[in-house]
């Protein structure tokens, strides 16, 4: 007796599932191909990324390269085409390089523009860094007052950075001719424990140095006296 109501269970059952599958087995096996398509997908799109940032790390190196070889004019241009196209972080870190190399190739607006362009975009510490160089590019031929707006996100209470950005600011016044402003600039940086000990000590040697009286201009060192050569003899001296 037990046995036919258990067939009986079991035949209620196989007719639930063939109804259900009947109504939803479309569904059900669209819905497996889509989790199936999409894990596949998401596997070679991770390796096409890692193909992409690969490929972005060589060109990148090759750029560098360029640049310590004096190519300035070629690794300026991968640099830039990889600002354009590369993944993730390296389109930031290539505009960074960029401004580099344009400023030690000797194009001081251009590197100080893209610097600018980069702190504007970037808030991270690569931001921050290009703040920094725009301000040091430009710190001989700016005024006291455009540097202080582009550093003025670097010179809050809260910012690490804030220790050289005033070192920037004391030394833009030394060049501007305001000593005395300097010197309590660089001795209040020299005396601040917060500062890192390289940049105390750089701020210390410059306040010594205006103490003792670096802004005065003492000349230039004359040329010693021309050596004579084993070919030339001095004048009195018989030849040989």
């Amino acid at each position: 007796m037990t046995d036919i109501f258990r067939e009986v269970e079991e035949d209620v059952r196989r007719e639930r599932f063939e109804k259900l599958w009947k109504q939803y087995g479309d569904y059900i096996i669209a819905g497996v191909a889509a989790i199936v398509i999409g894990a596949a997908g998401y596997k070679l799109w991770t390796r096409y990324e890692d193909q992409q940032r690969f490929g972005a790390a060589k060109t990148f190196m090759v750029a560098q390269q360029a640049a310590d070889a004096g190519q300035s004019a070629q690794a300026s241009a991968m640099f830039a085409k990889l600002a354009k196209s590369g993944p993730g972080g390296y389109s930031t870190v290539a505009k960074l390089a960029q401004a580099n190399t344009l400023l030690m190739s000797g194009k001081n607006a251009d590197a100080v523009a893209l610097y600018k362009t980069i702190a504007e975009k970037d808030s991270s510490g690569l931001g921050n860094v290009a703040r920094m160089r725009a301000a040091w590019a430009q710190v001989e031929t700016a005024s006291r007052s455009e540097l202080e707006t582009l550093l003025a996100p670097l010179t809050l209470q809260t910012s690490g950075w804030r220790f050289l950005a005033r070192e920037v600011l004391a030394y833009s016044d030394y060049h501007a001719g305001s000593i005395q402003q300097a010197g309590r600039e660089y001795r209040a940086l020299a005396s601040d424990t917060g500062a890192s000990q390289s940049l105390r000590a750089r701020a210390n040697a410059m306040a010594t140095f205006i103490k003792t009286g670096g802004e005065h201009d003492f000349g230039t060192v004359p040329r010693p006296p021309a050596q004579p050569t084993p070919l030339q003899q001095p004048e009195g001296q018989p030849t040989p």
